[in-house]
């Protein structure tokens, strides 16, 4: 799939998804879209109900995966598992560890180089998914059927030698690094937790916020007063992410305490 930058792309994309969850429902199979960003996700979280056949579900990789592939499930399978929460969704895509080939020699590697080499070898944007940076090496998941194309070909991120290699999705266990940050707030409100989590005023980011750069669990939220839940996972496109983890007591000026966890 493409990426969505204007209404035709997004009445398109609200079409693909559309014969995605059609499909699924006739052939009675799940079906599977591309690796979606937060935008469009954003798309199909909103998309009217009636303009769908099918449930759908979205995975990309680990938990908190922002890059996230939508599967859309027939309600026979669904009546099928009974109450329980299908784990057996086989998503179309591969985790592959990209490391050097003598760390000696290997150059400090960021998320922009990685992504470049992947791209360089003729790959859309859409078939794969996050890039996770660990130290010397990286994961990076990829639609299935490129992994042996991208295992294959890529030789060279910038001036480093790397291979990559295929690891089984069932051995993967990412849990990300954050920064715990402790503050006050006026009010639990969307505008005041980002000013928190990014040391930023309020003003400027309420421009982001309007401008349509903030998800919330993946949904677009462009008011300035929304209040997260605990839990919730904010992000800004270009910025990064954190997790609302818990508001507290109120101090004596009459602001609120609270906990948010910042990916790094």
């Amino acid at each position: 799939m493409q990426e969505v930058n204007n209404d035709k792309d997004v009445l398109l994309l609200e079409k693909r998804f559309t014969e995605l969850s059609r499909n699924a429902y006739q052939r009675d199979i799940i079906t599977y879209s591309d690796f979606l960003n937060l935008n469009e996700q954003n798309i199909l979280h909103t998309l009217p109900k009636d303009r769908l056949y099918t449930r759908f579900m979205s995975f990309g990789g680990y938990d908190t995966a922002e890059r996230q592939m939508a599967a859309f499930i027939p309600d026979a399978l669904y009546l099928r598992w009974g109450k329980k929460e299908p784990e057996n969704i086989d998503y179309p895509f591969r985790a592959l560890r990209i490391s050097p080939l003598n760390k000696k020699f290997a150059g400090e590697l960021s998320h922009r180089d990685y992504l470049g080499a992947v791209l360089n070898l003729g790959i859309e944007r859409s078939r794969t998914g996050d890039i996770l940076i660990d130290g010397e090496s990286a994961l990076i998941f990829v639609h299935r059927d490129i992994a042996n194309v991208v295992s294959g070909e890529l030789t060279r991120v910038r001036h480093t030698s790397v291979r990559a290699d295929e690891l089984p999705l069932s051995k993967i266990s990412y849990t990300p690094s954050y920064e715990e940050i402790r503050g006050t707030v006026a009010s639990v409100r969307l505008d005041s937790l980002l000013a928190l989590a990014f040391s930023s005023s309020r003003t400027r980011l309420t421009g982001l916020i309007e401008g349509a750069k903030v998800y919330v669990n993946g949904r677009l939220v462009t008011s300035n007063g929304y209040q997260p839940a605990e839990g919730d996972v904010i992000s800004v496109r270009g910025m990064g992410k954190f997790r609302f983890e818990n508001s507290g007591s109120r101090t004596r000026k009459n602001r609120i305490m609270v906990v948010i966890f910042k990916y790094v």
